[in-house]
């Protein structure tokens, strides 16, 4: 019934093609460190501008927050007019009240996956942050371990991290904001915290305060509301999806030369701020 395939083929075979993409990401024109809903927006239209994009994730599933909504309750919501984003990905919604959408948590995070990796986005999973490279006074690259190496004891293991290079670095790591905070402990970039829970506040100011908050480093999703001390928004995504858009049309116009971008906002016009 099966292609007869040696347990050696098979091991060659996913040594051989993982180690050859990765080589190849070593130098990335963006890293974004998060695949949560922000991340994923982000890196589909980076990849979709033609910049190569590797999506940095610390779990070994991808999407984050996406997945589950709030209270392990799978259904999430959507405040217009993320329902523009949502027909875009062709992601399936209902109206519960006006301007109020709820879709299907599964459902809308894996349409959304597909569309980052359907971009020409990498993917690199079960890989943690570590630290920055800086250089010029400005970050330039990221330091990455595997996961399950911060989970061991320290007195048992020294495993060094090997670092990442890239133009641009976004920090979409949530509430925790792990690469702002990265360059705080150095004195570099002073952040605060997020607030108490204010969704129709929160939404605004997170897209409203998305960008470069440090030369190379740009802030997403719940990373804005930690870094700026903005309240907390909840499990309501649509600020989520228009801060990873708002943060890659930013980079797209600061790395792609004027004649490709003529041709990239005649095809993507939908769900602009």
């Amino acid at each position: 019934m099966f292609k007869k395939i040696t347990e050696s083929q098979i091991s060659r075979a996913i040594v051989g093609e993982f180690s050859k993409w990765f080589e190849d990401y070593i130098v990335s024109d963006v890293i974004i460190v998060g695949g949560g809903p922000s991340g994923l927006v982000a890196g589909r239209d980076l990849a979709n501008a033609g910049l190569k994009t590797l999506i940095i994730e610390s779990n070994n599933y991808i999407g984050g927050g996406f997945w589950v909504g709030g209270y392990f309750m799978n259904t999430l919501t959507f405040r217009a007019p993320g329902d523009k984003i949502l027909d875009e990905l062709k992601i399936q919604y209902r109206e519960v009240e006006d301007g109020l959408f709820v879709a299907d948590g599964p459902t809308a995070c894996s349409k959304l996956i597909s569309a980052a990796c359907d971009s020409g986005a990498r993917i690199l999973n079960l890989t943690k942050f570590d630290d920055v490279v800086y250089r010029n006074n400005r970050v330039e690259g990221a330091v990455i371990n595997w996961s399950p190496v911060s989970a061991l004891p320290r007195q048992i293991t020294c495993v060094d991290p090997i670092a990442l290079e890239s133009k641009v670095v976004i920090d979409a790591t949530g509430h925790d904001a792990w690469v702002a905070k990265s360059l705080e402990k150095r004195g570099l970039l002073k952040i605060q915290t997020y607030g108490p829970m204010d969704v129709n506040t929160s939404e605004d100011l997170v897209v409203e305060k998305t960008g470069e908050i440090h030369p190379g480093l740009y802030a997403i999703g719940m990373a804005v509301s930690t870094v700026f001390g903005i309240p907390r928004m909840g499990p309501t995504f649509s600020g989520m999806l228009f801060s990873g858009r708002k943060a890659s049309q930013q980079i797209i116009k600061t790395l792609t030369p004027v004649s490709h971008m003529k041709n990239y906002d005649a095809i993507h016009t939908v769900g602009q701020v």
